[in-house]
């Protein structure tokens, strides 16, 4: 097996092999017995209340959007901290500019309450 392509055809085979298995064999082996509890919406042990695509608030959705924001550009950060030092004061002033641009990002999201709950 020191064919390259050959030990790459195995490896596919036995991933799907893998996942084919994976998916069928709950299928064959657990009980299926639909009824109308099974089927009810299942919401953190509260019982659903009304229309299940009913409104939500807007707030939710940009408190959402800012921690993402936030937590994407945190993981920026890290391949910087690793070349840090050979970066230079180029690779330095970079980042300043790219934390100023997020701090303005967050002083407008403040500004405009995304983050308040009322």
């Amino acid at each position: 097996m020191s064919d390259p392509v050959l030990v790459i055809a195995v490896f596919t085979v036995l991933a799907v092999l893998f996942g084919v298995i994976s998916v069928s064999i709950p299928r064959i082996v657990a009980p299926s017995n639909p009824g109308k509890e099974k089927q009810r919406t299942y919401e953190c042990g509260v019982v659903v209340k009304g229309d299940p695509w009913g409104e939500s608030r807007v707030q939710f959705y940009l408190f959402a959007l800012v921690f993402v924001v936030l937590d994407v550009e945190s993981l920026f950060l890290f391949p910087w901290a690793l070349v840090f030092r050979d970066a230079g004061i180029l690779g330095f002033v970079e980042v300043l500019v790219f934390l100023a641009i997020l701090m303005l990002g967050w002083a407008f999201a403040w500004k405009m309450r995304a983050m308040e709950w009322e």
